[in-house]
């Protein structure tokens, strides 16, 4: 019989093999435990007559004078002759050490065979025992298995709450727990991230349908129209892959696969005030930079997409005239950024709005343009980066946003605000 043979005569059920075990341990404890009553019991057991049964010399002595004559005038039966006197004590004696060997040997057998009657029938009760507990045992797996069975995307709301013991099965069924909590919201993320995707990518796909048909309409198009129909287009076009171009940054800054190499922060603001400068200048806007070094390892163009997005944000949600600051700086245990600019007035419940996707504050700033997914970036970014975003409302309007990164020898940093010195 091969090890497949005998992998496929074994029980596949958890609570059979379980049962089966107890049973086997119980047999093999009783069996140890009868094998060495036995052992003792059979050494503590004499194998010759005890001395009551012995006869001694004095006694053999009395029975030979009891053969003999006692004296003159003896009247008493013929006297029997001394050597079957001896071999009768001797007779007597062997008959003796017989029973009392028989006797012995009864004992042990009625034991052995007692106890290996109860041995069986408790090896019995045990196994209905063991059939019992570890199906008590094992039923939170069960409910976890039924709990997994009925989740889908649809019904991810099951939760197990197994009360009880803080157990190996609890500490199971609270991981459990978790893990649907977190499917939850994946699902429901993505399911709002796809709906607005749908939503934006629409727009400028109906922008451009419109455009070519009222110009198809016409019946002989002048090439002004032709002209203004392409640009509608071109910028139609422009804002689709701007949100393309987005959605993937954002979806390889969630997945965490970052290129690690020496970036310094304050280049990378430095060079994002410089692309915005034509629109600095429009807006008439006044930068106040304070970029000391803040070196640090991380993702060159993730961290220059993040700090972009914050610049192009404290821009485009400003108002004419206002203003901007931008501050880099380290410490020994992190690098930070600080940038704040002035603009409307935001709510301090609504703040964490922003980093969601595809979130505006249209109401508040009348700010139409963009597509929603600036804030967000950075927050994936940073995510990606082990480090912390911190966006504050200003009382006066705007908002004030922080990144901590902290270094790679000492992540404590993570929960460490990042102090840097403002005029």
């Amino acid at each position: 019989m091969n090890m497949r043979t005998l992998r496929r005569l074994w029980p596949q059920k958890v609570r059979t093999r379980l049962t089966l075990t107890y049973a086997a341990l119980f047999l093999a404890a009783g069996t140890a435990l009868l094998a060495l009553t036995y052992v003792l019991l059979a050494a503590s057991l004499p194998t010759q007559p005890p001395s009551s049964l012995t006869i001694s010399s004095q006694v053999l002595k009395n029975m030979h004078q009891a053969c003999k004559p006692t004296g003159v005038g003896y009247k008493g039966p013929v006297p029997r002759n001394p050597t079957e006197c001896k071999q009768a004590s001797t007779a007597y004696y062997a008959g003796s050490a017989a029973a009392f060997q028989a006797q012995r040997q009864q004992a042990l057998s009625i034991l052995l065979r007692s106890a290996l009657v109860g041995l069986g029938v408790i090896t019995v009760a045990s196994a209905g025992l063991g059939w019992f507990i570890s199906g008590r045992m094992l039923r939170p797996v069960r409910v976890i298995t039924e709990t997994a069975r009925r989740a889908s995307e649809q019904h991810l709301g099951e939760r197990l709450q197994l009360n009880g013991a803080r157990d190996e099965l609890k500490e199971l069924a609270d991981t459990f727990d978790d893990m649907l909590e977190r499917l939850d919201t994946a699902f429901v993320t993505q399911r709002r991230f796809v709906a607005n995707t749908s939503h934006e990518l629409r727009t400028p796909l109906t922008v451009m349908r419109t455009a070519i048909d009222v110009t198809l309409a016409e019946p002989s198009p002048t090439v002004r129209q032709l002209t203004d129909t392409a640009v509608r287009v071109r910028r139609s076009i422009d804002k689709a892959e701007s949100i393309i171009e987005a959605l993937l940054t954002l979806a390889v800054s969630d997945q965490g696969k970052l290129s690690i190499e020496f970036t310094d922060l304050a280049t990378c603001a430095e060079d994002a005030i410089d692309a915005a400068g034509p629109e600095i200048e429009r807006r008439n806007l006044t930068v106040e930079a304070k970029l000391d070094p803040a070196e640090t390892t991380g993702d060159p163009q993730l961290l220059e997409r993040m700090i972009s997005n914050l610049v192009d944000n404290a821009v485009r949600h400003n108002q004419p005239g206002g203003w901007i600051r931008l501050r880099t700086g380290s410490s020994d245990t992190a690098v930070c950024l600080e940038i704040a600019n002035s603009g409307p007035f935001i709510p301090d419940d609504q703040v964490p709005e922003l980093f969601e996707p595809f979130r505006r504050m249209e109401a508040r700033t009348g700010v139409r343009d963009g597509a929603g997914l600036g804030l967000s970036i950075a927050r994936s970014v940073v995510a990606a980066h082990r480090a912390t975003v911190t966006a504050r409302s200003q009382p006066e309007g705007g908002l004030d946003i922080s990144v901590v990164i902290p270094r790679p020898h000492d992540l404590a940093a993570e929960s460490q605000p990042c102090h840097l010195h403002r005029h």
